[in-house]
């Protein structure tokens, strides 16, 4: 049975892809902060027939939550197969560039990238001994340098205003090209489940964290797609690839 890591997986997308590979067989170690709502999400899991998961306490800001998470899931498994990061704040507003301060810029890419550097770093050793490892950092295509130099990109007009968690994932997406031209054993992926309704986006979007899921777990699934590939829900192409 396949082993997968997700953070921030007691709701939204990160819970969404949890169900998700639990209904597609895997074992699942739900990443999550709170003790107490990883649990809620593991009962409802359980509730629901999906019974092979487990709750991992994870706080991605902090070094030693993401060590004592590897140290705790090392207990568990030897093996991991893939890992989804999936955890990411927006930032408080404004962010334009001539208003956003260090101090924002600074709480934003602690969790954005460092955090996901954090968490990939202490787990890749685990990932290591799989067979098909893969990597997914679920990014935003407000991270696409391409697409802020195009006037006719749908978000073009109001991107500016997302500053701070665009330069955000800017950085994620160089790490995870980066990260993939050091992993040849690995597949990296990034995602950009598209305008999803979850907290992050005030409950707003067009998708449901449902519907995002699928893209996830359907990029592990379909092993012809290769890494450092960018996918993108919310890109208007056939092949479904953003631009860096």
């Amino acid at each position: 049975m396949k082993k997968v890591f997700i953070t921030g997986a007691n709701k939204g997308i990160g819970f969404a892809t949890a169900r998700h590979f639990l209904q597609k067989g895997f074992y699942v170690y739900l990443g999550c902060r709170s003790q107490e709502r990883g649990l809620e999400a593991l009962q409802l899991l359980q509730s629901e027939g999906l019974t092979n998961a487990e709750v991992i306490l994870i706080d991605i800001s902090q070094d030693e939550s993401v060590k004592n998470a590897r140290i705790q899931l090392g207990k568990k498994t030897a093996t991991l197969d893939v890992l989804i990061n999936n955890v990411g704040i927006t930032g408080n507003m404004p962010q334009d560039a001539l208003n956003a301060t260090v101090s924002e810029l600074e709480k934003v890419l602690n969790t954005n990238l460092y955090g996901t550097l954090r968490v990939t770093q202490s787990f890749t050793d685990l990932l290591e001994r799989s067979q098909e490892p893969h990597i997914i950092n679920i990014s935003s295509s407000i991270g696409s340098l391409t697409l802020h130099s195009d006037t006719s990109w749908k978000y073009y007009e109001n991107a500016n205003i997302f500053m701070v968690y665009a330069i955000s994932k800017v950085a994620l997406n160089m790490y995870s090209i980066s990260l993939g031209n050091q992993l040849p054993k690995f597949r990296v992926n990034v995602i950009d489940p598209g305008f999803i309704k979850t907290d992050l986006t005030n409950n707003q979007g067009s998708g449901s964290p449902e519907e995002a899921a699928t893209t996830i777990v359907n990029t592990v699934l379909d092993k012809t797609v290769p890494t450092k590939k960018f996918v993108s829900e919310d890109h208007d192409s056939e092949t479904k690839e953003c631009p860096w």
